[in-house]
């Protein structure tokens, strides 16, 4: 009877299936999950959940709101002639070209920028320099409409000029007060720039009361961080809430300058709109005087402080300065109680002044000091600055 020995070489094959069943148990517990779409992020670079719009959320899109719809896109078309060929100045040319048979060509030469619409019966204020030599103004609404628009007055000292419109339901914007600006608040720039159509930035007010720019006669801007192109010219500065607190007007340099922009403050923009309108003119104060700024030096020795101060170096013959009994070589310190800082500023707080008005005037002559009252005269337009270190953002 054959013995029947146990086959050693069956427990691999049952040992193996036995390890294969308790693999296939475990494996749907080791294999990762996929992940669910809202949870991507933390798998993918770890990228930020979708973030949801709340009521904390900072935006300004209800001051843009506010304002946009008074911000307009002004298009100007002037006619120009068209530049001759030099064949056309060769003589042996021009003895086969009749010149009577063709009269001189001309071309519609374009250009772009903005405007603010400032009262429902269609006054819009922008830079003179968007509409100066135009032939045609064309405004584009915020709302799709677009009318030719009439040039009521310009005032090149301020680089301002006033349109009109006549079109119904306008949407003019709400005026902010520019005298309560401070450095670091946060504005928005609207405008047109390069004609892309309405665009909005955002900066903070870098400065206050910039002048000496070469850019207008009277100076007063407030310098902005906001970028401010081509094309925004006349386009509006406005606070956080929608409020207007100024006029877009220049950059510093058109080719380096980054962050550098200027604004006209709404305070000159209201009075520039009110005198073209009433007068056809804006109406400014005057003395009679040239001064200019007195030394440092100088100023210190008088106990001035800080040293800012003017002397007087001419005074026009029966002029309101020489009636008042002013006289070259007084030291200007304050008018109206107010400090003066430069030439610049003091000739912006005649300016301000209606003819008629009385200006104080506190002074230093012979080391004594005096207060004297004028009254202030009309100014007849003068030349602008000539240098331009700037450049209109046109």
């Amino acid at each position: 009877m054959p013995s029947h020995k146990p086959s050693y070489t069956i427990w691999p094959i049952i040992t193996g299936l036995l390890a294969a069943a308790l693999i296939l148990t475990l494996l749907p517990r080791m294999q990762p999950s996929a992940p669910e779409p809202e949870t991507i992020g933390s798998v993918i670079g770890n990228l930020a959940p979708v973030r949801t719009v709340t009521k904390d959320t900072v935006s300004y899109s209800t001051a843009v709101q506010r304002a946009a719809p008074a911000v307009v896109n002004i298009y100007t078309r002037t006619l120009a002639p068209q530049r001759r060929h030099p064949l056309l100045n060769d003589p042996l040319f021009q003895r086969y070209y009749d010149k009577s048979a063709q009269p001189q060509q001309q071309r519609m030469a374009s250009s772009l920028g903005s405007g603010v619409i400032l009262s429902d019966d269609g006054f819009i204020l922008t830079n003179h320099h968007v509409v100066s030599g135009a032939d045609e103004i064309i405004v584009l609404l915020y709302d799709g409409r677009e009318a030719q628009a009439q040039l009521v007055g310009s005032d090149l000292e301020t680089d301002l000029a006033v349109l009109r419109i006549t079109l119904d339901n306008l949407s003019p914007i709400a005026l902010g007060n520019s005298s309560q600006v401070q450095v670091g608040d946060v504005v928005l720039a609207i405008g047109n720039p390069f004609g892309l159509g309405q665009s909005v930035s955002q900066g903070i007010i870098s400065a206050r009361e910039r002048n000496g720019l070469g850019l207008s006669t009277f100076e007063n801007f407030l310098q902005t961080d906001a970028a401010i192109n081509q094309g925004n010219s006349g386009g509006a500065l406005i606070d956080a809430y929608g409020n207007l607190l100024g006029i877009n007007s220049a950059t510093l340099n058109e080719s380096s300058s980054v962050g550098i922009g200027f604004a006209i403050p709404v305070k000159t923009v209201v009075k520039v709109l009110e005198d073209i309108v009433l007068y056809g003119k804006v109406i400014r104060g005057s003395l009679g005087v040239h001064a200019q700024q007195l030394s440092p030096q100088v100023a210190r020795r008088l106990g001035l402080s800080p040293p800012n101060a003017l002397i007087i170096t001419h005074i026009q013959i029966g002029s309101p300065a020489y009636t008042a009994g002013l006289q070259p070589g007084d030291i200007v310190t304050h008018i109206n109680g107010r400090q003066v800082s430069d030439g610049t500023h003091a000739a912006n707080l005649i300016a301000d002044l209606q003819p008629g008005d009385p200006v104080r005037l506190h002074i230093i002559r012979d080391n004594q000091a005096l207060n004297i009252t004028a009254v202030t005269g009309t100014r007849s337009t003068g030349t602008p600055i000539s240098t331009t270190p700037s450049n209109p953002a046109r």
